[in-house]
């Protein structure tokens, strides 16, 4: 004996009738939203629930089929056969193509972007993003002008769409993708708290990453009041696509910096010995002393008076060269300038100015860089005494006689 089915099914049977016209795909995901929210109704209204009462409650299934293609941007029953037509007539699907991997291209790169950050716990890597953004402006500009349509029925946005449909008729993949969803609203307010805490690492380690907490907090905002939205406005998947790129790498490089941090504390410490060792990120060999890298070398003479044209060699005649650093006066950052084996280098100092100039200053609010080629302490050279050399005997002088001369016998 069959089972007698429920209204939410008998009622999404009739919803499904009514976007026949529509890809088989894009029905799946469209009920596959709407139907957690029949369910809670349905609970709401009771055992034994007739269709009769989610009608009054929604309204009749095609309306709220007619609803459902309003939200998703899907145009109105019986204008389909146009639809398909204007699409197909189209001179070229360039354009679309251009917004949609704009967006594919800017999402990746700040998902690299952001994990190099938070990897490194610099914030001067996150000045990649100027490269970024004229693609990011372009792609947003061709989708607001061209809209979403074009987009949306593109042939690859179709058949990651099937994927996808076809992911969820399977068990172990349908319940990881069923999962996925229900996560969504939790998702992004995470995204907003990742963001403020990213914020508050890089500006723990530079006081300059003050600058980026107003477009973090900004960014957190805007993901929490789009992301929800998004489902029923395709657009505003160009702020949670690249916010979201952007959450999981930082997430990802923050946690290797975690786990690099955890591995050297605990790992055993390294003989007192003086040699180049590691590479710095610009692949030169840095000077270690202790486990712990060395930047700088200071050099006094025997009346502790500090030498300024010092240069290292080892055993072998081999220059220590090391990577030479500089300020970058337009930006206020430290840069390569070479590498050298002289020393003492400038000390490189990096902060804020404000409207005065004056350095850190309370309202400093642009990066500055200055180079301090002082010597940040003084040094007592112990005295050695030399003790007085044993007097010099000259050695034993051996008297050597020369053989007598025979005398003749007569």
């Amino acid at each position: 004996m069959s089972e007698k089915p429920t209204a939410v099914r008998v009622y999404l049977a009739r919803v499904r009738t009514a976007l026949a016209d529509l890809p088989a795909s894009e029905i799946e995901e469209i009920l596959e939203d709407v139907r957690p929210h029949l369910a809670e109704l349905e609970a709401e209204l009771g055992e034994g629930a007739r269709v009769e009462a989610l009608i009054e409650r929604l309204g009749t299934p095609e309306s709220y089929a007619a609803e459902l293609r309003a939200s998703g941007g899907y145009p109105p029953a019986g204008e389909g056969a146009t639809q398909v037509i204007t699409t197909a007539a189209a001179p070229s699907l360039a354009k679309p193509r251009i917004a949609l991997w704009g967006l594919v291209v800017c999402a990746i790169g700040l998902a690299l972007l952001a994990f190099g950050a938070a990897i490194s716990v610099d914030p001067d890597v996150l000045l990649g993003l100027l490269l970024f953004l004229p693609v990011f402006l372009i792609s947003l500009a061709l989708l607001l002008r061209g809209g979403v349509e074009p987009v949306l029925a593109l042939p690859e946005v179709g058949w990651v769409r099937t994927t996808l449909a076809k992911g969820r008729e399977q068990d172990d993949t349908g319940k990881v993708l069923r999962w996925l969803g229900s996560m969504k609203p939790a998702w992004w307010v995470l995204c907003a708290v990742v963001l403020l805490a990213f914020g508050v690492l890089l500006m723990m380690r530079q006081r300059s990453a003050v600058l980026l907490l107003p477009f973090l907090l900004v960014a957190g905002a805007g993901i929490v009041w789009a992301g929800p939205r998004v489902r029923g406005d395709r657009r505003l998947l160009w702020l949670a696509v690249p916010v979201s790129a952007f959450v999981i790498g930082g997430a990802l490089g923050g946690f290797g910096a975690a786990v690099d941090l955890i591995s050297n504390r605990y790992s055993p410490p390294q003989s007192a010995s003086y040699y180049p060792s590691s590479s710095d990120r610009y692949g030169n060999e840095q000077l270690t002393y202790g486990g712990q890298e060395v930047e700088n070398v200071y050099a006094f003479d025997a009346e502790g008076r500090p030498l300024t044209e010092v240069y290292l060699y080892d055993e072998q005649g081999r220059p220590l060269a090391l990577t030479r650093y500089g300020c970058e006066r337009s930006s206020g950052t430290k840069e390569k300038i070479g590498e050298d084996n002289r020393f003492p280098r400038p000390k490189i100092e990096q902060g804020v100015t404000d409207s005065q100039g004056n350095y850190n200053g309370y309202n400093g609010s642009r990066s500055a860089c200055r180079e301090d080629a002082g010597v940040p302490f003084s040094a007592a050279i112990p005295k050695v005494t030399v003790p007085p050399s044993a007097s010099a005997t000259p050695p034993p002088t051996t008297s050597s006689s020369a053989p007598a001369t025979p005398t003749p016998t007569k």
